[in-house]
């Protein structure tokens, strides 16, 4: 079963700047791929087209059998909830506990309490910080945040987990720790798309890797 396909995409922006131009790729469902490039090469362009926070100029983009460009507005947030998001600064809300902070999109869905507190503990725990949930995550180390920011964005169990520069933030040991853990979830079923500049810690890990440069796709493999 294919998790993303991308056809024939281009994305314009109205100053007339092209960030993706002619991008074709399929990323099957189950695979763990990174996406690579130099600043401003389109990666993060193409996780918001997957996201639909844009929408492509020209060409299709599928999440599964979903044909994002004929998505009507009304069902992007659906949509947007069943995709797990990972950002480099987290984006964690300070006035809440890290039990909170994971919460949070288990009660905008709606969730029930008892069954959200224990997808939450168990999400935690994938992490490693279950004696945390107590905590203010402002007092978590920088890894420790971005570890609360993967535990929220894999707490509705999602199919699909994009990450944005995970590590962007991070040390190489920490950078390592955050890797494997995309790799568990991978390894359970979830497919991972990974945007990353780190190419030494992407080169150890031998994963398929989409190289991107000025929007174009120049390199796809292993």
């Amino acid at each position: 079963m294919t998790a993303i396909r991308f056809s024939n995409v281009g994305k314009r922006y109205p100053n007339g700047h092209d960030a993706l131009v002619g991008l074709d790729f399929t990323l099957e469902s189950g695979e763990l791929a990174f996406l690579t490039g130099h600043s401003g090469a389109g990666k993060s362009t193409l996780l918001k087209l997957i996201m639909l926070m844009e929408r492509p100029s020209r060409g299709g983009v599928w999440v599964g059998d979903r044909d994002l460009t004929k998505l009507p507005r009304k069902q992007i947030p659906f949509h947007r909830r069943e995709i797990g998001v990972v950002f480099q600064n987290h984006q964690l809300l300070f006035d809440r506990s890290v039990f909170d902070n994971v919460a949070l999109p288990l009660q905008i869905s709606g969730y029930d309490p008892v069954d959200a507190a224990r997808r939450v503990r168990a999400a935690l725990d994938k992490v490693g910080l279950l004696s945390r949930e107590k905590l203010n995550p402002i007092t978590l180390s920088s890894g420790e945040q971005q570890r609360v920011g993967i535990a929220r964005a894999i707490v509705h169990k999602p199919k699909l987990l994009l990450a944005d520069e995970p590590t962007g933030n991070l040390d190489p040991e920490l950078s390592e720790d955050i890797m494997h853990l995309f790799e568990q979830f991978n390894r359970i079923g979830t497919t991972v798309l990974i945007a990353s500049h780190d190419l030494s810690l992407i080169n150890r890990l031998q994963h398929r890797v989409l190289s991107l440069q000025a929007g174009r796709l120049v390199s796809d493999g292993y």
